[in-house]
């Protein structure tokens, strides 16, 4: 997803509505819970072979042992 998507999408709701992350809690009956969206950042991601999925690495020496190119990308965090 692109930001010019996330805005398009976001441009559906009611501007007052609350915004949440929803995951997969780990728990026996897979329940999916929810945590609010705190702040937006700007940052650094790699892909992660250890994790199968991009990781947040800081722009440092002893971070660039990723897998695979570092993207600069917009971080939504809870």
């Amino acid at each position: 997803m692109r930001v010019k998507d996330l805005i398009e999408e976001l441009e559906n709701f009611d501007p007052d509505s609350e915004v949440v992350f929803s995951y997969d809690y780990g728990d026996y009956w897979d329940t999916i819970v929810a945590a609010p969206a705190e702040r937006i950042d700007q940052g650094f991601v790699t892909y992660s072979a250890y994790h199968q999925q991009d990781k947040v690495v800081e722009m440092r020496d002893d971070e660039m042992d990723s897998d695979g190119p570092v993207r600069n990308v917009v971080i939504i965090s809870a």
